[in-house]
């Protein structure tokens, strides 16, 4: 019997912008975040919250991460992630599960106390790792929502799901910073084309297959704008798990690294692919 799929993508049919069938803010319960913030996060998708960790915490969190570059480069191991052509790290995954301090920080209540207020309940981790970008070699992330691929490679069943972005390094406008469409978390862009086997082995380096056209993308930034984050480090951006964003490349001599994390409610557990296909590697969704 066939899944009746609200959110279906990537299935040969035309690109489409359909509307969400989700809350953005769930059943709200107690939490750290006032109801301005939440008006605010429903709104637009986003939530930029300052200064959330000390420079000394960053500073460990940067020392763990060069601890796991190590590592990983001499395990050859699939979680670490190269630019494309080049010998270039991008980005270190699962992190939560191979360094005890970021074990630490994504179970730390200054994140977790706001995903479960949004998400309306006690959550998990998906996701977790770091991005690299360094000064003049950083290259960009192209236009994409998390919920699209989450959905059709992970099977996860509905937009209860957010990323936490924690600044290990300032987020200047020149070098590289996170670009949101607000608004665009509120409706849907099915993707042209089909989900290839084993296609996150190319997509992680660069994405092709469920990237949104220009059309559907000039449209929710006719609606929406579009936002350029710019904070110091130790700040966390928190943004719904639909919501459009990218990055550029970094041209300038300043790195700008991130630890993102997802959290998704437990009562939106993966099911399988909706694609079809078999689920990813557990170092990009938990099951």
């Amino acid at each position: 019997m066939s899944r009746i799929d609200p959110y279906h993508s990537r299935t040969g049919h035309p690109w489409e912008i359909a509307d969400r069938h989700d809350p953005v803010v769930w059943e709200q319960g107690e939490g750290p975040l006032e109801s301005v913030q939440l008006e605010s996060y429903g709104k637009d998708g986003f939530l930029l919250l300052r200064d959330i960790f000390s420079r000394e915490e960053v500073e460990s969190m940067i020392r763990a991460t060069d601890e796991l570059r190590e590592r990983f480069a001499t395990e050859d191991r699939p979680e670490a992630v190269l630019e494309p052509g080049t010998k270039e790290l991008r980005s270190l995954f699962r992190v939560h599960r191979y360094h005890s301090l970021y074990e630490g920080v994504v179970s730390d209540p200054r994140v977790t106390g706001p995903a479960r207020q949004i998400l309306g309940g006690d959550v998990y981790v998906h996701q977790s790792r770091v991005n690299l970008k360094p000064g003049f070699e950083g290259r960009e992330f192209y236009w994409h929502s998390d919920f699209e691929t989450w959905h059709v490679e992970d099977g996860m069943p509905r937009m209860r799901a957010l990323s936490a972005s924690l600044l290990l390094s300032d987020s200047l406008d020149c070098n590289g910073p996170l670009m949101v469409v607000p608004g665009s978390h509120r409706r849907y862009v099915r993707c042209p084309g089909t989900t290839p086997e084993e296609h996150f082995k190319e997509s992680l380096r660069k994405q092709d297959i469920g990237v949104p056209p220009r059309e559907a993308l000039s449209s929710l930034a006719e609606n929406g704008g579009i936002r350029t984050l710019v904070a110091p480090a130790g700040s966390v951006i928190l943004f719904d798990c639909n919501l459009m964003h990218g990055s550029g490349g970094n041209m300038s001599p300043y790195p700008r690294n991130s630890l993102f994390v997802v959290y998704n409610s437990i009562e939106n557990r993966l099911e399988d692919p909706f694609s079809g296909l078999p689920p990813r590697p557990v170092f990009l969704g938990e099951r």
